[in-house]
């Protein structure tokens, strides 16, 4: 009797396992459909690149172009008469500068608010989500006054400043620098460092998963800003690639291939951010999983 129920519950065993097999498979197809689907968009931007005009909107689509014209569409793009280059460097300039200083403001702030006692701390915290509340289209007469007084307007100086501290990157950071524990601080206290070497040397190292993730969107958000170069900005040799791609497709509004072109060269920084640092993403995923 006992032998005849180690064989049953032997194959309901087995069977159990097989359904969860059966249903991860099915669970893996589907993702891989809907991948699929998303990423459709940007294989035909793809594709559209390197083929000539004439081969742009025939049907059935051809995904792997049959006449190849890529060199001449980038060649166009890059070389032509349009100074797309100069456009590509003031966002890798404007980008890399309002990151690298959004996140370094926005850590310290974290910090200053998670694990330094001050009077009014938990005030001024509150006051400063309260200006996260704010619409930013509410604020623009205001900040366009005061960028012309201070001559500030089109500058890319301006630009950078209007990035340069993040609502959003310093609640984000201050939760992470939250879960640190507050054994740590008291024992690099009475080893007698001070808040900037324990920020520094102990906290900056536990929440780096954290940080690099805030570093990445920062970089996004910053690369794909429209609105402020739109309004802060009148020099054409000023303009980010936002602005160009704009102009761009205004001059070439019928020829779809040079769009495309234009279009993948935008978003390739993007990817290339991302392909490097979504390991420190998924990294920053879990951490806050785990300390939630």
């Amino acid at each position: 009797m006992g032998e005849l129920l180690k064989r049953t519950q032997a194959r309901e065993g087995k069977f159990m396992e097989k359904k969860i097999n059966i249903r991860k498979i099915i669970i893996t197809i589907i993702s891989f459909i809907v991948s699929i689907a998303f990423l459709l968009p940007f294989i035909w931007m793809l594709s559209t690149s390197f083929k000539i005009e004439a081969d742009v909107f025939k049907f059935p689509i051809e995904w792997i172009p049959k006449r190849w014209n890529g060199i001449e569409n980038y060649k166009e793009v890059w070389l032509g008469k349009y100074p797309f280059a100069l456009y590509y460097w003031n966002s890798i300039k404007i980008t890399v500068i309002t990151t690298l200083i959004s996140v370094t403001v926005s850590a310290m702030a974290a910090y200053g608010f998670s694990k330094v006692n001050f009077p009014a701390g938990k005030f001024l915290f509150i006051i400063v989500l309260t200006t996260f509340m704010v619409p930013q289209q509410s604020i623009l007469v205001p900040q366009f006054i005061l960028y012309r007084y201070l001559g500030l307007f089109d500058s890319h100086t301006g630009l950078i400043l209007l990035g340069s501290f993040s609502v959003l990157g310093t609640f984000m950071l201050r939760q992470f620098f939250m879960g640190i524990h507050s054994d740590y601080i008291d024992a690099a206290k009475i080893d007698g460092a001070g808040h900037f070497r324990i920020f520094w040397s102990i906290a900056l190292p536990i929440v780096r998963p954290a940080i690099a993730t805030y570093g990445i969107l920062r970089f996004i958000w910053t690369w794909n800003d429209y609105q402020n170069p739109l309004i802060f900005l009148r020099t054409d040799g000023l303009y980010t690639i936002q602005l160009a791609m704009q102009k761009f497709t205004s001059l070439n509004g019928e020829f779809y291939s040079l769009i495309m072109a234009a279009a993948v060269s935008s978003i390739l920084p993007l990817i290339i951010v991302f392909v490097i640092g979504q390991k420190q993403v998924i990294e920053g995923i879990a951490l806050g999983g785990v300390k939630g």
